[in-house]
């Protein structure tokens, strides 16, 4: 459990801030939005566990230290005021201000741009799970698709998980008819190829590189930080109470992703990297849908936390089976 005594920490004193600012009813909305932001972000920490546990340990270290103050001030603070910021051609300080004294106005800014912030988030884990899915894994979960005899010869191709994916972005794009939504989706699909190519340029004997790792497991958190900080406004309209709880809130994923890796833990319950990559493309595929069709949060964490839940079952399952 000693991973997760600076989350207890940091959570017992986030939730007295917030009854400072706002009362009991502002540390209860807090505490809503740690649980928001674990049920949306649980399979990111699968994720985060299975790249972190090749890399070595400097970086393991850096993304402790550096990873955690990025996460909780740069991707649930000035993210979404950068996006406004942008949105409204308003500065960063001035759309601040706005968060603070206007935060109705904010909402409505930040909920403007939400299309092409899930088209980009939505594209770049879609591209996460299309190469999880394809690439040649030693266990296989759900064997009637994964060793079926179609996505066999679709592996064999090159190129397969790109070409899908920009297949999605040109009939996104075609439903859409926005320019905006097109462009934000192909972004998301070429940070995804530059982090593969910046990988395969300086990984060695098959570990991710560093730098690329640390980048990718940062935009990764970011993608999953989008539906909990437009989501959060449903619950709150202040910044300071949103940031406290989808930041401790992103604190005990990292807790989580740490305990995996210190544990073995993805190596111990087979299906659980399946679970967690299956619930990555189903986010994308809501991110996607989310443009032109309303999908509440719950519905998205409770796929993911459930999806992840049966991987952990019937990994215990096969185990007992072995014994």
């Amino acid at each position: 459990m000693k991973h997760f005594n600076t989350s207890f920490i940091l959570s017992i004193v986030g939730l007295v801030v917030a009854s400072l600012i706002g009362g009991i009813n502002a540390a209860y909305v807090a505490f809503l939005l740690i649980l928001l932001e674990v049920s949306l972000s649980f399979d990111n920490a699968v994720v985060n566990a299975r790249v972190l546990k090749d890399m070595d340990k400097v970086w393991q270290q850096r993304f402790i230290t550096f990873g955690i103050p990025i996460a909780v001030f740069g991707m649930r603070l000035l993210f979404p005021l950068g996006i406004v910021a942008l949105v409204t051609n308003m500065g960063l300080f001035e759309t601040f201000d706005t968060a603070l004294n206007d935060p109705i106005k904010y909402e409505h800014a930040l909920k403007s741009a939400e299309h092409t912030i899930f088209a980009f988030g939505g594209a770049f884990l879609l591209m996460v799970f299309l190469d999880f899915f394809f690439e040649e894994k030693e266990v296989s979960w759900i064997k009637k698709i994964e060793n079926s005899k179609i996505v066999k010869k679709f592996s064999l191709l090159s190129n397969i998980s790109l070409s899908i994916a920009i297949m999605a972005g040109l009939v996104l794009g075609h439903l859409t008819n926005s320019f905006e939504i097109l462009l934000a989706y192909m972004y998301g699909v070429l940070l995804y190829a530059i982090l593969g190519m910046v990988d395969d340029a300086f990984s060695t004997q098959s570990v991710k590189s560093g730098l690329a790792g640390f980048v990718y497991l940062e935009v990764l958190d970011a993608s999953f930080s989008f539906d909990g900080v437009i989501g959060a406004f449903a619950l709150s309209g202040n910044i300071f109470i949103i940031m406290i709880g989808l930041g401790v809130g992103a604190m005990f994923v990292r807790s989580i992703t740490l305990y995996f890796v210190e544990k073995n833990t993805l190596s111990e319950y087979r299906y659980l990297e399946h679970g967690a990559h299956y619930a990555i493309g189903i986010l994308a595929v809501i991110m996607l849908l989310k443009i032109n069709i309303h999908i509440g949060e719950a519905v998205t964490g409770t796929i993911g936390i459930g999806l992840i839940a049966i991987a952990f079952i019937h990994s215990i399952w096969e185990n007992k089976k072995e014994l």
